[in-house]
């Protein structure tokens, strides 16, 4: 009888699974299918061909595909590698609290396979859970003065290590990284900073007194370390995690995923201190062959001038974890993460680590996540830039390191065991 079984069923989404079908003819070759739709009623498609063993068995854990969306041994290559069934559509959750991700997963004799749909009914099919959020974990709407967000609290009596979370150009509040986070024994605030509620949906100025509220809001409850929070922060994010970093005395941990070392778009403004979006080229914009914008050009940090608009980084007394996707097509991060590092080290600092990945693209996001290289974004057909496969082993490591960096520099005397 043939069996196809998962394990866990039911998990957080950055934890493996482990994918097995027995009862097969020996050397049989099947193919394993998975699909997702999200909250929106997108679908998301991938499928991989196994040869079955001597036994009639195939372990995702050891055996190599051979063919589909990916080839080699992947035991997570069904999740990572789906895609979207509408071009240019981002897999984000949205209401971690309530419902998982559901993934079908279903078994096929690959010979009953024609122009990759299935010709028959499935050999066995199961339906999988993935979970942003573990059981215990509390989500408070936070409306404090003009701060708005969403605070995520591990379970248990605490205290926890304080993280503010922060995303880019999207606006309005992405929860999923925070309330991961939270899975992971973090206090964690899903931080708005505009187009959300009662947020300008065009700010002209990035007030970082806002976000000194936010590190004190935090500070202030009973259930987070002090003295010092971290802040994780990616694109638009990284310019506000930077000059965070800089500015205030509480963010002691700053994570900066593919960003700049200067501000952009509007200005920033703290206690009197301008600090002036550096301008743009827009004729170095440039379109791939699939008519994709691709902005990674369009800062030159190099030209003569330059350095007036670059953060003092070297006036942190925190730590900086860069990492970086070397195929990002929408920030030159690794040169920006280079040049802030070459500040630090000019002025006697190692208070920073460099995690670069060649092959992975700008949306770095937690493990097993599908690759999103291009999306829809204010209009515009942006190219995000990534390979599949390494860009999978980027978010999977940098998980790791990041939870690795918190622990390290906001938990007193913590040597973390990841």
């Amino acid at each position: 009888m043939i069996q196809l079984t998962a394990t866990p069923v039911s998990a957080l989404v950055d934890e493996p699974v482990h994918i097995q079908a027995t009862g097969l003819t020996p050397f049989q070759m099947v193919s394993f299918q998975a699909s997702l739709e999200d909250e929106s009623g997108n679908m998301f498609y991938s499928q991989a061909h196994y040869r079955a063993n001597e036994f009639g068995e195939v372990d995702l854990k050891h055996a190599a595909s051979l063919g589909g969306d990916y080839m080699g041994v992947h035991p997570m290559g069904l999740f990572w590698s789906l895609k979207p069934e509408k071009l240019l559509t981002r897999l984000l959750k949205k209401d971690v609290m309530n419902k998982p991700f559901q993934v079908q997963l279903k078994l096929y004799d690959l010979e009953l396979i024609v122009n990759n749909k299935a010709a028959s009914a499935p050999k066995a099919s199961l339906t999988l859970e993935r979970w942003y959020v573990a059981p215990g974990v509390t989500r408070i709407q936070v409306r404090e003065g003009r701060l708005r967000g969403a605070l995520f609290l591990p379970p248990g009596k605490g205290r926890f290590p304080g993280v503010i979370d922060l995303f880019g150009g999207l606006g309005g509040l992405l929860e999923f990284r925070a309330s991961l986070l939270a899975s992971r024994g973090f206090a964690s605030l899903a931080l708005a900073y505009f187009n959300y509620e009662d947020l300008p949906a065009k700010p002209e100025i990035t007030d970082l007194e806002y976000f000194e509220e936010a590190a004190n809001f935090l500070l202030r409850h009973p259930k987070v370390f002090g003295p010092g929070v971290g802040v994780v922060s990616v694109c638009q994010g990284v310019q506000i995690g930077l000059s965070m970093a800089v500015n205030l005395k509480q963010v002691t941990a700053t994570v900066l995923i593919n960003g700049t070392n200067f501000p952009f778009g509007i200005p920033q403004v703290y206690r009197g201190k301008i600090y002036q979006p550096f301008p743009y080229s827009a004729q170095l914009i440039s379109t791939s062959a699939l008519g994709l914008l691709e902005l990674y050009r369009i800062y030159e940090t190099t030209e003569v001038g330059a350095s007036q608009y670059l953060f003092p980084v070297e006036e942190a007394q925190g730590h900086f974890l860069f990492i970086v996707g070397e195929g990002d097509k929408v920030i030159n991060s690794k040169a920006h993460a280079e040049q802030a590092i070459g500040q630090l080290r000019r002025h006697g600092k190692n208070n920073w680590t460099l995690l670069s990945y060649p092959g992975a693209g700008h949306l770095i996001e937690p493990p097993y996540s599908p690759l999103c290289c291009a999306s829809m974004t204010r209009d515009l057909k942006l190219h995000w830039g990534g390979e599949v496969i390494p860009h999978a082993a980027a978010q999977e490591h940098s998980w790791k390191e990041i939870q690795r960096f918190l622990r390290k520099h906001l938990i007193p005397d913590m040597t973390s065991p990841l």
